[in-house]
């Protein structure tokens, strides 16, 4: 008599997808990582991972924040792939409120260091310009009426110096502008520091003033960076505004 023996396998459809979260701004502060891994049904959304992290930490639930997948913006309804890198994006730091081609057209860099806009204005500067506009997003000692003492900034740092680009690339082709570079600090900012530069080249001045205006409105709409405001009695709060993620 021969006897059949029968293994079950299970299917490859069946097992577990694993993805990796990324959490920034207060979200660490609530869940004590800024990195996860999850594993997660076949099928499972970013709805799904949104709802496992509210039944792990419920005060997740209080912060307003939407999805990036693989660094960009991306819907609740997006279903997921194992390997995929999850970011969850609260409030940027938006706020409530070709001569010489060794040097590219546009660049973004972040820094821990105090920014030398000087150096920024000779690298934009071409023969072919007549005006440099150059701005400075400085740390004020006021916020909604409280006292405050200084700025700390986080950044997603891989998906924003994408984004970032990506936005700079469509200013330069929207205004009549020749370089534009951007230095945004991380870390603390002390009152008076600039926390962000950015510099602009054109033959004419309308086009510079134009461009970098556009540029500051567009990286405090769309580029995941956090702001934290500490006050004069030590609180501290995470201040901004969902992402636009669509244009």
């Amino acid at each position: 008599m021969v006897s059949l023996v029968v293994f079950a396998m299970q299917s490859v459809d069946d097992r577990p997808m694993r993805v990796v979260v990324l959490l920034f701004a207060s979200l660490p502060e609530i869940a004590g990582t800024r990195r996860l891994e999850l594993d997660l049904e076949n099928g499972a959304t970013l709805a799904s991972v949104r709802a496992l992290l509210i039944d792990r930490w419920p005060a997740v639930a209080r912060i307003p924040f939407v999805f990036a997948r693989n660094r960009a913006y991306a819907a609740e309804e997006t279903p997921l792939s194992d390997g995929d890198e999850i970011a969850c994006v609260p409030a940027i730091s938006g706020g409530d409120d070709a001569a010489d081609l060794d040097v590219p057209r546009t660049s973004f860099a972040f820094t821990s260091e105090g920014i030398d806009p000087r150096i920024l204005e000779q690298r934009v500067r071409r023969d072919h310009d007549g005006a440099i506009v150059t701005f400075h997003g400085v740390t004020r000692d006021h916020h909604d009426g409280r006292a405050v003492r200084g700025l700390a900034y986080e950044a997603y740092e891989p998906m924003a110096i994408e984004k970032a680009l990506e936005i700079l690339d469509e200013v330069v082709q929207h205004h009549d502008v020749g370089r534009i570079h951007v230095v945004h600090r991380l870390g603390p900012v002390a009152i008076g520091e600039a926390s962000i530069v950015v510099v602009v080249g054109s033959a004419h001045r309308g086009p510079s003033f134009d461009a970098a205006r556009d540029v500051m409105d567009r990286i405090k709409r769309e580029v995941p960076i956090f702001k934290k405001e500490t006050y004069e009695d030590r609180e501290h709060r995470w201040v901004g505004d969902l992402p636009h993620t669509e244009r």
